[in-house]
Order: structure tokens, then C-alpha cells, then sequence
């Protein structure tokens, strides 16, 4: 179990490599009981840039302390123009899944917030001396059950609505579905104008079918809680965090929803996301139901009963349409819709054949 709440008031959010001192790193180290003797000596950093942050990898040298004190961390700052996320990344990290003890994410020792400005940082382990994420390496079955088993641990601590309430949040009603589905659809008609006759006629019709009746789907969904969980929303390559050598378990990282993402949705959405359009199309077709079977075996070994493999299945198509809406929202904004057709094409192919190998018209 890796938690590092403070039960103190919040401290200042590092939004600058200028804040990081040996003074800072020991007081967090320390607040989190990871430092019990001795003292952060120097501390040397490194930073890169990611899509929506800054990542810092630091290494700390100590006087006095014992074997145990980390010596590799990664400091990750969401700040400035990269500060549009709210809290969800930190209660990821310090709260949601404190005290689930085999949760598959990093441990962290510091994680602060602040709403104005905007910006939080995460104090980690540093994982990349045995791990890295898989970005520049193909799928294969045995990671994606790895994958499936990480997300049936963190689905089932936060299942069902009695579940939900305790964190103090429910099913998605109407209007959390009409706004999430309202910002996408504004992206909508700049897609079909930058395809232009490039895209299949019976493609382009499906695209306006899927917004006119699968949101009802949605829904209608909600309904019968069984099968909602609080999801990650963003299980792509990168924030997979795999062995180097060989399979093994994995670690899940970056919960980062936007203001109008659904956080709380079917739980086998985000095998979803994950499976129909990051990738390839031949071994989605032939690893997702294996990895699915995986998926409801986990989560009946972790307790959860009434749900179905066929529901899971039902839930699974319903999930996978929406990765068309993936690609539709990169073009939202024109910049997105210009410099990242690069990604979004790519995925609406992958995510339109899905929506056809898995006859999910047949839905509503």
C-alpha cells in the first residue's frame, strides 16, 4: 500500500526547477515516512517536457540514512500552460486508492495542489531502471492481461454506487453526459470537412448515426449501476508503465481528465480505449476477447458478482464507439485538428472498424 498524505495543511506546489532543494525533498521524504534517519545531503535533477507537463528526475545523495531511502524520484509539475487539469491526478496518487494495497501505481511521497493558480507537482519513484512505458513497443496478449488485471484492481476498490458515494460521487446523470458529448460533437463537422470525399460514404453516414443515438445508449445505460466504476480515461501506451525485461505486472499512471471527461463510467471502457484505437486492428481482433474473459475473471476473484460476461460484453461495444468520439474531439480546436491528424486519422480508422466488426449500430 503507497499512500503519502499529509494530514498537515497543504504546502506550496513546486511550479519551477528553482524550488527543488535538498531542505524540500527531506521534508517530503520525511512527512511521508520514507526517510526516518539522516538527512538529503544534495539532490541533482535533470527535467523534460511531456504533453501536459514537466518531468523532473532527481537523485538524491543522503548523510545517516538507511538503505531504504529512495534514491531515484521523478517529480512530475503541472503548472502554466500546462496547468488545465484540476485535483484528479493527485487524489490519484494520495487518496483513491490509499488504501487499496496492491494498487499498480508508483509509489508517491509528496502531492500538492493548488486551484489559483492552477498547478500541482507528484513526488514518485522513479520505476525506470526496471520499467518504461510502451510507446515503442507493439501489444502483446500477455501485457494486455497485465494491463486488464491492473485495471480490474483499481475498477473494483471503486464499484457500484454504494462504492461511488463513499468518494462522494455517482453514476453520470443527463447533463454530465449531454456536456461530454456537447463538446466533442463541436468537432464534428470539421472532421467530416477536412476528410472531405476522402471519407467512405457509408463511414460518413455512421458518423452522424452514432451521434444521433448512441448518447441516448449511454444514457439509458445508467440506469443499472452495475458495471460502473471510477476509470483512468487514458490507458494509452505511455501510461503503461511495463518491465524491461520480459512480462510481468505493469503500472497504470497520468490520470489526467479534462473538465468535461466523464470519471466515473463503465469500467470496461478503459480496456476500450486502451485495445481499439492504440492498437493495430489484426491484434485487437484477436486478443480482445481473451483479455476481456481475463478482465471478468479478475474481477470476480476481487468480489464482485452480478455482473455478467454478457453485460461486459454489451459494455464493451457501447464502450468502444467511443472512441470514435476520441478522434472526432481533436477537432474541436483547429490547431489540434491540423497539427495532430497525424493521430486522430489513424485512430478514427481503427475506432470506425471497430464500430463495425463489433456490429455496435445494432445497440439502439
Amino acid at each position: 500500500m503507497w499512500s503519502a498524505v499529509s494530514k498537515r495543511e497543504a504546502r506550496p506546489v513546486i511550479s519551477d526547477v528553482r524550488q527543488i532543494t535538498a531542505d524540500w525533498l527531506e521534508d517530503a521524504l520525511r512527512r511521508a515516512g520514507a526517510l526516518r534517519t539522516g538527512r538529503v545531503r544534495d539532490v541533482a535533477f535533470e527535467a523534460d517536457k511531456s504533453a501536459w507537463s514537466r518531468i523532473v528526475r532527481l537523485r538524491a545523495r543522503y548523510a545517516g540514512a538507511d538503505a531504504a531511502a529512495p534514491a531515484a524520484l521523478v517529480l512530475k509539475i503541472c503548472a502554466g500552460d500546462d496547468a488545465v487539469f484540476g485535483p484528479s491526478e493527485v487524489h490519484y496518487y494520495t487518496r483513491d486508492y490509499a488504501d487499496l494495497a496492491d494498487a499498480p501505481i508508483p509509489r508517491c511521497y509528496d502531492a500538492q495542489f493548488s486551484d489559483t493558480p492552477r498547478a500541482y507537482h507528484i513526488l514518485m519513484d522513479d520505476l525506470s531502471a526496471t520499467h518504461d512505458n510502451t510507446w515503442e513497443r507493439p501489444p502483446t496478449l500477455e501485457r494486455g492481461c497485465a494491463a486488464a488485471t491492473a485495471l480490474a484492481a483499481l475498477h473494483a476498490h471503486w464499484w457500484g454506487r454504494e462504492r461511488l458515494r463513499i468518494l462522494g460521487s455517482d453514476l453520470p446523470g443527463r447533463g454530465d453526459i449531454d456536456r461530454y458529448i456537447g463538446h466533442i460533437e463541436r468537432g464534428l463537422t470539421p472532421l467530416l470537412a477536412a476528410l472531405g470525399d476522402g471519407l467512405d460514404a457509408r463511414w460518413r453516414a455512421a458518423l452522424h448515426e452514432i451521434f444521433a443515438h448512441h448518447p441516448a445508449c449511454m444514457i439509458e445505460r445508467t440506469r443499472d449501476a452495475a458495471g460502473f466504476a471510477l476509470v483512468h480515461d487514458d490507458v494509452n501506451p505511455g501510461n503503461i508503465l511495463a518491465p524491461l525485461d520480459g512480462e510481468g505486472a505493469v503500472y497504470l499512471v497520468d490520470r489526467q481528465p479534462f473538465d468535461w471527461s466523464l470519471t466515473v463510467w463503465l469500467a470496461v471502457s478503459d480496456l476500450a480505449y486502451m485495445m481499439v484505437h492504440w492498437w493495430d486492428t489484426d491484434l485487437r481482433r484477436q486478443w480482445e476477447r481473451p483479455i476481456l474473459q481475463h478482465y471478468h475473471g479478475q474481477l470476480t476473484r476481487r468480489g464482485i458478482g452480478g455482473y455478467s460476461w454478457e453485460q461486459l460484453l454489451l459494455d464493451y461495444r457501447l464502450a468502444a464507439v467511443q472512441s470514435v468520439y476520441v478522434a472526432v474531439e481533436w477537432c474541436v480546436l483547429e490547431s489540434d485538428r491540423t497539427k495532430m491528424r497525424w493521430l486522430w486519422e489513424p485512430q478514427l480508422q481503427k475506432a470506425m472498424t471497430a464500430f463495425f466488426d463489433l456490429r455496435c449500430a445494432d445497440l439502439w
